[in-house]
């Protein structure tokens, strides 16, 4: 994709619960540097340059596209509470030490992956060019394993996702660790190329030396360039470029997610390189000069008032804004002095880096790449039809008389021949610096059209049959209480009949719709190419409650990730069975006879529905209700 720099569009992804979770005092990794640097973009005035959304949680089926049913199980019922029952599943799964538990722990985890998989979900559908996602870029996270603070590796997931579209991945890491959780997770494909840059000996986590290439198929798919401590601005730039470049000519991606971790900033706790938030944001503008659409995350960082200074200047460098050097007054203005500046300086640490070192690596990764095959090709395949839809907001159905919504102001794209802010604007802009709300937006909703007539027919069949019945009691009953009868089409004006005509012929997907609500019937808005679920869901603390049951089904199998792209739809049944019982007061309908209006009635309904999805039908059983009349109020 060539898309000229000032017409990039941008998604901007962002929850404000991330900011609710603590890894407890002490601990190197603060939530909070998330609402820290969202607060800085909004004070930059950086919104207005971007689509903002609030991704929709990662599901349970989500993240067990990568990770293991019994590992998402164990970080879903492990609390600070009844941390010692769990004393080896914490040994088994690496919980406990660099990886706490806390409280909310899963839900933590969902925010994190839910703005990497809607990033991905619209890059593959070209709703955007770049997606951000500075909660995400946990890299460290093994299949079954909680590694480094990582608890659930967003990218792998992510990168899963956008291989169901796209034929090649690049993924290229600038935290000062090396992405370990995800070379290992693609080791043997190449389909996913690994470009990690990151300092190598004794240091965390003690992999990624540059002769790790790959394995099988995956060989010479993963680039490692290992760097020394003290490396700054211009020596990274003399490594960076060149490699990157070699790289994007020679397997020709067609997406590439970028991990920006700010702990190779100079000053961070636990980094050891030099460099600046100028020095770092030069990386994110040149993988940006490519015009290849990018899913950028955050990562590592654990000076607090040093990461969000980072990741907004990036911001700005991605929807091309310059921003003063300056700081605006922002919620956490405090936590930047003394200096209240954008930029961070580097220190006076020693360069361990020569350039005969830097020189010598990047020849050894040039020639492990020129003993490849160049730009691996993969099978044409069918993608396989999606069973979502984004829902995306269009501003053609919004009514001119009312008031502008917020989800429009959060979508609308700023002109930059627009110099001053209206004062809808700016009463807009001042209320997001408290609470932000945001557009929510749902990746995967199964509304199919053959789900959707099914069930407008089953519906419609219980409707007749209701009819039916309702005939032959009034029949029998002189004072039977009969619905009023809606006015025949000869009845009607010419010009209303056929105004309703039209309208039922554009808008036969509401009339679905409302059949499905009144029905009772929800969607599971989760995804997994290999497996599709079809049932009511009901949540506790934003945790489906189908997880806690003691039922595997609810958890799907991994499927493997080195698979290409599935050429068929999957086979699993999902079957749900909900009984449900609810106590409704019925109003009076009108009465075509002459009696008096009958007295209200409180009745007792019981439902009982059954929903088989299978590949390409979905059976619903006709519901049946009954209704036994409880008590006549006088």
């Amino acid at each position: 994709m060539s898309t000229s720099d000032s017409k990039k569009r941008i998604n901007y992804f962002y929850d404000d619960k991330i900011g609710d979770y603590s890894h407890g005092p002490g601990h190197p990794m603060k939530p909070m540097r998330v609402k820290m640097t969202h607060s800085l973009v909004m004070s930059y005035g950086l919104y207005k340059k971007m689509e903002i959304y609030r991704p929709r949680p990662g599901t349970i089926e989500e993240l067990t596209q990568f990770h293991t049913d019994e590992y998402i199980k164990f970080l879903g019922k492990v609390t600070p509470a009844n941390f010692d029952d769990y004393y080896q599943d914490q040994v088994k799964f690496s919980v406990g030490d660099d990886c706490p538990v806390f409280d909310g722990l899963l839900e933590y985890c969902q925010i994190t992956a839910g703005g990497s998989l809607e990033g991905a979900a619209r890059l593959n559908h070209n709703l955007c060019d770049i997606a951000v996602n500075w909660a995400g870029g946990l890299h460290h996270a093994k299949m079954q394993e909680a590694s480094g603070f990582c608890y659930v590796n967003d990218i792998v997931i992510a990168i899963i996702e956008l291989l169901r579209y796209h034929p090649r991945v690049l993924y290229i890491d600038i935290d000062v660790h090396h992405g370990d959780g995800v070379e290992e997770a693609f080791y043997t494909t190449d389909r996913v190329m690994t470009l990690s840059f990151h300092n190598y000996g004794d240091f965390f986590p003690g992999t990624g030396d540059i002769n790790d290439i790959g394995y099988g198929k995956g060989k010479y798919y993963a680039v490692n360039v290992p760097l020394r401590d003290g490396i700054d601005d211009t020596t990274y730039k003399t490594i960076f470029e060149p490699v990157v470049t070699h790289v994007i000519e020679w397997y020709q991606p067609s997406v590439i997610v970028l991990q920006c971790g700010a702990d190779s900033l100079s000053g961070d706790r636990l980094g050891t390189f030099n460099l600046s938030t100028i020095g770092h944001g030069e990386c994110v503008r040149f993988v940006k000069k490519f015009n290849i659409p990018m899913l950028v995350l955050g990562g590592g960082g654990y000076t607090i008032r040093n990461v969000p200074r980072c990741w907004a200047y990036e911001t700005a460098i991605i929807v091309d804004k310059d921003v003063p050097m300056e700081l605006p007054h922002n919620e956490f203005y405090e936590y930047f002095g003394p200096e209240y500046t954008l930029h961070t300086t580097p220190s006076n640490m020693e360069n361990m880096n020569s350039p005969d070192y830097l020189e010598a690596a990047k020849l050894k990764i040039f020639e492990n790449l020129d003993r490849s095959r160049h730009t691996p090709s993969v099978q044409m395949q069918d993608v396989p039809r999606d069973r979502y839809m984004l829902e995306d907001y269009d501003e053609d159905l919004e009514d001119p008389d009312n008031r502008r919504t917020q989800r429009s102001w959060d979508k609308r794209i700023v002109p930059d021949n627009e110099y001053e802010d209206s004062d809808d604007e700016e009463q807009e802009s001042n209320s997001r610096r408290g609470r932000v709300p945001y557009i929510r937006t749902y990746r995967y909703k199964f509304l199919s059209g053959q789900a959707k007539l099914q069930a407008a027919n089953t519906s419609a069949s219980a409707v007749a049959a209701d009819t039916i019945m309702g005939d032959a009691e009034r029949s029998s009953s002189a004072d039977a209480v009969v619905p009023p009868i809606p006015p025949s089409p000869q009845t009607m004006a010419p010009g209303i009949q056929a105004e309703e005509e039209k309208e039922d012929d554009n808008d036969m997907d509401d009339v679905i719709e409302e059949v499905l609500e009144a029905t009772d019937m929800q969607v599971d808005s989760s995804f997994n190419p290999h497996s599709v679920a079809l049932y009511p869901i009901e949540e506790t603390n934003g945790v489906p409650t189908s997880f806690s049951s003691s039922s595997s089904s609810s958890l799907s199998s991994s499927p493997s990730l080195l698979s290409p792209i599935p050429t068929a739809e999957s086979d699993l049944v999902a079957v749900n069975t909900e009984n449900t019982t609810s106590t409704s007061t019925t109003p009076p309908p009108q009465s075509l006879s002459t009696s008096p209006p009958p007295t209200p009635v409180v009745s007792a309904t019981t439902t009982s529905s059954t929903t088989v999805l299978t590949t390409d039908i979905v059976t619903t059983t006709v519901t049946t209700t009954t209704t036994s009349p409880s008590n006549i109020i006088p």
